[in-house]
């Protein structure tokens, strides 16, 4: 597999936003990557794809920027360029939600590793014997294609509707250690920062998201592929392209 693909996701107060859009369009452009950036004052959110030399070129040019030094991100590998275009926007949130007062770059939710999260699912409860739940916060088709053995689905059709079914389903989770989870770590973020706020202190998002646990663990507790919003569709545990199930 000779496609370098990468994505990576940093909520950092942004205030050139276009400025900043016009040098990465120039960069991608010049570097002959597809995929898309997204911009907003929260941060950015990228993905893109290409021949490694040119890839890692680009993440170099990136971390030049102070303000993006320690963005680390998650590789993977395809036979074929899956993005059939380059896009780099600039939208009023990088994954939206609709509750502007969440602003990760003011302090993050705290973060288990991967590492962490199998020995608490190996041992069944937290290193303080409370029980680990699982929280998908991944639309329903993406679940349809894979997910952490027993976590809550509560079958979203869009992000922003996970507000409204936190505070539907809040009792259910009390008491608990809340782990909430997604494809790259972005979507679990605002998610654990909600729930916190609003009376689950025992809440952690999954740091990198499935990506990064495949990358780690190897995806034990995990059955399944996870979905990617490129032409590969879903990639395994060893982060190969897989064929989607059927309909």
């Amino acid at each position: 597999m000779s496609v370098l693909n990468i994505s990576a996701y940093k909520f950092i107060a942004l205030h050139d936003i276009q400025i900043l859009r016009e040098s990465l369009l120039a960069q991608s452009l010049g570097l002959q990557l597809k995929g898309t950036v997204l911009l907003a004052q929260e941060g950015i959110n990228l993905f893109l794809a290409g021949p490694a030399p040119a890839v890692r070129d680009f993440v170099a040019q990136l971390q030049q920027d102070p303000r993006f030094a320690d963005l680390a991100p998650k590789e993977s590998w395809s036979a074929t360029q899956p993005f059939k275009k380059l896009l780099v926007k600039v939208k009023r949130e990088i994954i939206r939600m609709d509750h502007p007062a969440i602003r990760p770059a003011q302090g993050r939710a705290p973060a288990v590793s991967p590492d962490m999260l199998k020995r608490w699912l190996d041992a069944g409860m937290d290193d303080e014997g409370r029980p680990v739940v699982l929280l998908d916060t991944r639309n329903g088709f993406e679940v349809d294609e894979g997910t952490f053995e027993g976590a809550i689905d509560w079958r979203l059709s869009k992000f922003s509707d996970f507000p409204q079914a936190l505070l539907a389903h809040r009792d259910q989770l009390q008491g608990k250690t809340v782990v909430s989870f997604c494809t790259g770590g972005i979507r679990c973020e605002k998610a654990a920062i909600f729930m916190r706020e609003h009376d689950l202190p025992n809440t952690y998002q999954l740091d990198g998201g499935i990506l990064r646990y495949f990358e780690e663990t190897g995806g034990e507790h995990y059955r399944g592929n996870c979905f990617v919003f490129d032409e590969r569709r879903t990639v395994d545990a060893q982060l190969d392209p897989q064929p989607t199930s059927p309909a």
